[in-house]
């Protein structure tokens, strides 16, 4: 049976059982069929994805909702809005009918920290939505490019120190879980390495790193795992406790002496609001999906690694998150 590991999401944010928390969830009655079994979904769901196509949570996104509707027995169409590091995305998600017919992509930390931030002027909270289910756990990853000058993080870090602000790295946007990382980064190792912020995702920083527009990419092992593997890019490190089965290769920060742990976590979530029913039918069909070996596999090919909770478990870890997160809102703002 295949295991269900919680990544940290930073040094400061201790992983550990999940607490028990309500579940953001409860609404109308959903149609039901003469048997008790409810109808939905009797036409398209749409998936809303907060990131442009091509990143790694877009792509991790369609491999599912290609397996949902085989699942599901219904058509999932999956609809792009980027924008403001995903907050253009979510919006749209907590103001859709909670009707069981748009879902939405939700990267913790950012959903969360996107809706504590005064600054960011979001329209929801973290009670706007009903979580669903989780996908993936998604490390940080430091890299630069080939012919960079930098072979170890211990290059870069002395190089950063020499050379005081004058060393950029892409995030996806401000509040993200590569912006966290970044900054984590910096303070364990008191330099200060520059974020530059592209709110549309990840393909959007790839480009930019690959263009030569910033000196170092930081992203989750599923978006530069390729780029390692096709020669595009040098892996320095991965923020998290132990190395990467996708970059085994590749030491840990805690092995150059910096204790940063960080990941993405990657699920789906309703408006709040939408029938329990409807919550739980779906995240047992995402649960079916990946306890599929071959669907496991495809996952793992992408660099993706599977973490699944059902609805009850990821609503008790987005309470657990939300509570820990808050801490660490006032980092963005001193040091963003």
């Amino acid at each position: 049976m295949r295991t269900r590991p919680l990544l940290g999401l930073a040094a400061l944010v201790a992983t550990g059982v999940l607490l028990a928390g309500c579940a953001q969830r409860g609404g109308g009655e959903p149609a039901a069929s003469e048997a008790g079994e409810i109808s939905w979904p009797e036409k398209p769901v749409t998936l809303l994805v907060a990131f442009d196509p091509g990143g790694s949570s877009d792509i991790g996104a369609r491999l599912l909702a290609d397996a949902l509707e085989e699942e599901l027995d219904a058509t999932v169409v999956v609809e792009n809005k980027p924008g403001a590091g995903g907050q253009v995305g979510y919006t749209a998600l907590a103001d859709a009918e909670p009707d069981g017919y748009t879902f939405g992509l939700t990267t913790i930390p950012g959903v969360i920290v996107s809706a504590l931030d005064e600054s960011r002027g979001a329209t929801y909270t973290p009670e706007s939505f009903a979580p669903t289910a989780l996908q993936v756990t998604d490390p940080t990853a430091i890299a630069v490019a080939p012919d960079s000058p930098y072979e170890t993080l211990q290059d870069l870090i002395d190089a950063a120190e020499e050379n005081p602000d004058s060393i950029t790295a892409s995030t996806t946007g401000i509040g993200s879980q590569d912006h966290f990382g970044l900054l984590l980064l910096n303070e364990a190792a008191g330099v200060d390495i520059r974020p530059v912020h592209f709110a549309d995702g990840a393909a959007q920083a790839t480009t930019a790193f690959l263009g030569g527009n910033v000196d170092v990419l930081v992203g989750n092992v599923g978006d530069v795992k390729q780029l390692a593997d096709n020669g595009s890019a040098r892996v320095l490190a991965i923020l998290n406790e132990e190395r990467s089965p996708f970059l085994p290769d590749v030491p840990t920060a805690a092995e150059d002496g910096y204790d940063v742990e960080l990941g993405s976590a990657r699920g789906y979530a309703f408006p709040a609001d939408t029938p329990d029913e409807i919550v739980t039918k779906l995240s047992d069909a995402i649960g079916a999906v990946m306890a599929d070996e071959e669907f496991i596999s495809s996952m793992e090919d992408l660099g993706l690694q599977p973490t699944y909770l059902d609805s009850e478990e990821y609503s008790a870890f987005w309470t657990e998150r939300t509570d820990t997160l808050a801490e660490l809102v006032d980092l963005i703002r001193e040091e963003g």
